[in-house]
């Protein structure tokens, strides 16, 4: 059947029998790793329908709300069954958050006050936190420093390694949260694995327990059998 289909190629689009053996192989070498994929996909697909069976999930969540919305049972549902799944306390789902910068900036003003410290753990943030933050644009645009909040960074080490070593300088008394980025944005570096989140949150917990630990999950949702939340991210 492989030669047959060989020719068919080769006759009807012109690609070389040589160039679809070729691609065999390859498929046949990275079977380990698609097979890897698959068990993580089917793992996570299951923890998503065990949540939506754990929470009663049914038509009813799907009907419109009038009015203010309060007690909004599809919402409240929908809350409820990302907790689970990424196995945190509470969970904020709403189609009113536009994009990954609004829903950033909502757990930074959220969360920090005047005269707090905001640290970024992994380097420097997306491009579009920066105006967000206040290093970047015009004062007086309602930033964080506008707010009276400080910031901080340490870099990553060549390789795109955290500087353990510089956020335990850089976590202080007064360090109300710490920021990290699991994918590489714009940078030249790796993502970083469930592994090295979780030594960067210990760096930052055991220097000053109080800190809170926000984990920009852009990109990592769903990519390995563990998030964030588990190995310590608030």
């Amino acid at each position: 059947m492989q030669n047959q289909f060989y020719q068919f190629m080769q006759t009807e689009y012109g690609i070389s029998p040589d160039l679809c053996r070729l691609c065999d192989e390859i498929e046949q070498q990275l079977a380990p790793q698609f097979a890897k994929i698959q068990e993580t996909r089917d793992y996570n697909q299951l923890r998503v329908l065990r949540a939506m069976q754990q929470n009663g999930l049914s038509d009813r969540h799907f009907n419109f709300s009038t009015g203010y919305g309060y007690d909004d049972i599809g919402r409240d549902i929908l809350d409820q069954i990302y907790a689970d799944v990424f196995r945190c306390e509470d969970a904020l789902v709403r189609s009113q958050i536009i994009s990954g910068t609004q829903a950033l900036a909502v757990c930074l003003f959220g969360i920090l006050r005047p005269g707090d410290t905001v640290v970024a753990v992994t380097g420097k943030p997306y491009d579009t936190l920066e105006e967000v933050i206040g290093i970047r644009g015009e004062s007086g645009r309602g930033s964080l420093k506008d707010f009276g909040v400080h910031y901080k960074q340490v870099d990553l080490l060549p390789g795109g390694v955290p500087d353990y070593d510089g956020i335990r300088k850089a976590i202080g008394p007064d360090t109300k949260m710490a920021i990290l980025q699991r994918s590489r944005g714009y940078d030249y570096r790796e993502a970083l694995s469930i592994e090295t989140i979780e030594k960067v949150i210990a760096a930052v917990k055991e220097t000053n327990p109080n800190t809170v630990v926000m984990c920009d999950n852009c990109y990592g949702e769903f990519v390995c059998d563990r998030e964030p939340t588990d190995v310590g991210a608030d």
